[in-house]
Parts: structure tokens; sequence; C-alpha cells
């Protein structure tokens, strides 16, 4: 036989021992799970302190209704081991807090605005009548 057709049986060889390693390394890491969202469900469980802080509670109750929700299901996913699940909702019920924050210091800006353009319309009538005396 001649020398150079015993190179690729040899490559072959390594080949063959190369490729189920190569699989089963492939296969391992498509099976490994996430590791779990501590710092996504802690963030979640911080954003809702802070919005029933700023007494979303009556202000946006919808959303801060929607945040312990998701913050629930997060709880329970990472519980089941679906942690890529639980990071996600963790995530929405973070966003969801925030949402109801935010829209309670909105509504609470504009109540003051409210209470500010009724002072100025009383001030402004009572100038009127101070002027109308005057006269």
């Amino acid at each position: 036989m001649h020398p150079s057709f015993k190179r690729p049986t040899v490559a072959r060889r390594r080949l063959r021992c190369a490729l189920p390693a190569l699989f089963v390394l492939a296969a391992s890491a498509a099976f490994a799970k996430a590791p779990p969202p501590d710092t996504n469900l802690q963030a979640a469980q911080q954003a809702i302190a802070n919005a029933e802080r700023v007494d979303a509670a009556s202000l946006a109750p919808v959303e801060l209704g929607q945040a312990r929700a998701k913050l629930s299901a997060a709880e329970k996913a990472v519980a089941e081991k679906e942690m890529i699940a639980g990071a996600q909702l963790a995530d929405q019920a973070r966003a969801d807090a925030e949402l109801a924050a935010a829209r309670t210091g909105a509504a609470k800006a504009k109540a003051v605005n409210a209470d500010i353009k009724h002072s100025i319309a009383t001030l402004e009538e009572e100038m009127q009548r101070k002027t109308g005396e005057a006269k």
C-alpha cells in the first residue's frame, strides 16, 4: 500500500474520536440551565416597594397589581427551575412597578397644578374686587 493512503486513515480516526466529544460538549451546553435571576427579582421587589412608597396603590392600582402578579409568577417560574421565564417576568414586573410610580407622580403633579390654577383664579377674583372698591 502506498504511504500517502495512511494519512487519511489517521485523520479519520482522530475525527471519529473528536466528533462524539464535540457532540457531547455541544449537547451539554444546549441543555445547561441559566443561573437564578436573583438580581432581576430584587430589582422588581425594590421597584414595587418604591411604587408603594409613593402611594401607587391608590393612584395607579392596575399597574401596581400587574407588577405584583408578574413578580409572583416570576417567583413561581424560578421555583419550577424556569430561570429564563422567571427573569423575563421579573423584568416585566419591574417595568410595571416603575410605570405605576410614574403614573402616580403624574397624577400628583396634575393635582398640584389644578390647585395652583384654582389659587390663581381666586387671587385674580380678589384683585378684581379690590380694584372695583378702590374706584
